[in-house]
């Protein structure tokens, strides 16, 4: 329980995501150079081990800059919650290969991501492409 004597609403950073100009350069200076470990990839996309922590790095070629996504139990839930509790909404829930996800604006006009993974994880093969997804 929170201090406010309510469950916190996000359960941990699920990744930050990094924009590259190409999937390959953003593994190539990530992994090759700065040693984190490919965990899985896609043509727009690859997650990289952050080594203490479940937070992945992932890199994408959309140009956004760096987004930072945290994980919830229930996008529903927690956009419910949020509007509750006097906040906006910049994106209304939508599906991800994984879950939910959805864009929450804060009284001061910060944007915060969050998902869940109620569709399942990402199923991968040997060399970690996506291969689709793993249900729950």
């Amino acid at each position: 329980m929170g201090t406010s004597g309510t469950e916190p609403l996000f359960r941990l950073v699920d990744c930050v995501m990094v924009s590259v100009p190409s999937v390959e350069a953003g593994i190539a200076f990530y992994r090759a150079k700065l040693g984190h470990s490919l965990i899985w990839r896609t043509r727009e996309s690859a997650g990289l081990q952050l080594p203490d922590s479940e937070t992945e790095l992932v890199v994408y070629t959309e140009k956004r800059g760096v987004e930072v996504d945290f994980l919830v139990g229930s996008v529903e839930s927690a956009v419910e919650r949020w509007r509750e509790s006097g906040g906006d909404i910049a994106a209304e829930p939508f599906d991800i290969p994984i879950g939910r996800c959805a864009v929450l604006r804060d009284p001061w006009g910060n944007e915060l991501v969050i998902l869940d993974r109620s569709k399942g994880l990402l199923a991968m093969d040997a060399e970690g492409n996506v291969t689709g997804i793993e249900k729950p």
